[in-house]
């Protein structure tokens, strides 16, 4: 996401685009490249919008726009294996795509550090590998707590504040669990994305990997089993519940105190008419909650043979017009959106924004051990179902440890 504003191309620029373009084909004297898109629906019918919008300003290149919907990952993974990937691709799954796609980071220098630095910089660790950007951040979300008001009322506890502990998480739930025997504090979903929960790890100072990739002594570590052992006990005693998705459903009927998801629970939430508020997850002792951070970003194919009209698209796509436009859809990555629409002050965004700028310094085991995360997340996300099983209950850190000894073979 990037510069701001409507783009605009050099007669050089368009020169030398239209002299790149002999087998990337033209129209009309237009660069003509295609657009690959996971949306479907309304969303898709936006983005058409948006794409015939840049068709018509822009005289020198031209924007098909490809949906492929819940397919996409499918289809991206054939276009590219047979040499034919979209020139733009909408891109989160960085490790697994990284090597068919081209690095931006010779882009975004040309576009100078004022370009950069308006994305907030947590975002970058998620749209690269190593050293080399893929991608440029559309929108994304982090984690929160959100929390029922009426139930936290009705139990007699204090709405949760931005210095809350677990220990204060749980005595609250511990409450709300008392007002009848179908009511519980808090939701924990019993097959949760390995992805998604590596957070609790960070936010107890362990991990998943180190910063080599490496897990032996890392993921089977006190510090990153114990937040998942405290969830454990909370399920073995009755103040939290393990559901088969992340608590939403039941915390829309009144039946959950609190359960931790992204933005996307928000227009749900809203549409049900519950009375909820939004908090910063809690913190384990004196040591700050992390958040992972779901983004989406744009990336170019590295077959692209218009790779520098892509990066146009990508401009626009990215810029601060279509940030604001999207508000409401998803979340804006461009600083100078978030201030001039007043978005660090709203409550309904302002904790996803505090949760991104305090996670800066982390970066997901898959991003890092890229090479086998695919293996690996199978067998963490087994170890977390044992866990989490009431049925089960294995203590956190021997399931760790068998998943920190599979990683070593």
């Amino acid at each position: 996401m990037k510069k701001a504003g409507a783009i605009a191309l050099t007669i050089a620029t368009a020169f030398s685009l239209v002299a790149c373009n002999n087998s990337g084909g033209s129209n009309n004297g237009k660069v003509k490249i295609r657009f690959a898109t996971w949306d479907n629906a309304q969303d898709l019918t936006d983005q058409q919008e948006r794409v015939d919008r840049f068709n018509k300003e822009n005289d020198k290149i031209e924007v098909s726009l490809e949906a492929y919907g819940d397919n996409y990952d499918t289809k991206v993974t054939a276009a590219m294996g047979g040499k034919d990937a979209p020139d733009v691709m909408y891109m989160w799954n960085y490790p697994k795509y990284s090597k068919a796609l081209l690095s931006l980071n010779d882009f975004i220098e040309k576009e100078g550090k004022e370009y950069k630095d308006n994305f907030y910089e947590t975002l970058w660790n998620y749209n690269k590998i190593g050293d080399d950007v893929y991608g440029i951040p559309v929108g994304f979300t982090t984690h929160v707590m959100y929390y029922n008001k009426d139930l936290f009322e009705k139990a007699g506890v204090e709405m949760p504040t931005g210095d809350w502990t677990w220990d204060d998480a749980k005595a609250a739930a511990e409450k709300i669990s008392a007002l009848d025997d179908s009511t519980f504090g808090l939701a924990v979903p019993i097959k949760p994305d390995p992805y998604d929960y590596e957070m609790f790890a960070w936010s107890n100072g362990g991990a998943f990997s180190d910063e080599n990739g490496n897990m032996k002594d890392v993921i089977n570590s006190e510090a990153t089993a114990k937040p998942f052992a405290f969830f454990q006990e909370m399920i073995m005693d009755g103040t939290a519940v393990a559901t088969n998705d992340y608590g939403e459903d039941n915390f829309k009927l009144g039946k959950i105190g609190m359960y931790m998801n992204g933005a996307w629970s928000v227009d749900a939430l809203n549409a049900s008419g519950i009375n909820y508020g939004i908090a910063l997850l809690p913190n384990f002792g004196d040591q700050k909650s992390q958040s992972i951070v779901s983004s989406s970003g744009l990336g170019i194919s590295k077959d692209s043979k218009n790779a520098e009209a892509a990066w146009e698209f990508i401009k626009y796509w990215t810029s601060e017009e279509l940030n604001k436009e999207r508000i409401g859809f998803e979340l804006p990555v461009l600083k100078s959106v978030v201030e001039s629409e007043g978005l660090e002050k709203s409550e309904a965004t302002v904790k996803f924004y505090e949760m991104l700028e305090r996670s800066a310094e982390h970066m997901p085991a898959s991003f890092i051990a890229t090479d086998q995360w695919s293996n690996v997340s199978d067998d963490i996300q087994l170890a977390l179902e044992q866990i989490l099983n009431k049925n089960s209950a294995v203590d956190a850190k021997t399931a760790f440890d068998e998943v920190a000894a599979k990683a070593e073979r």
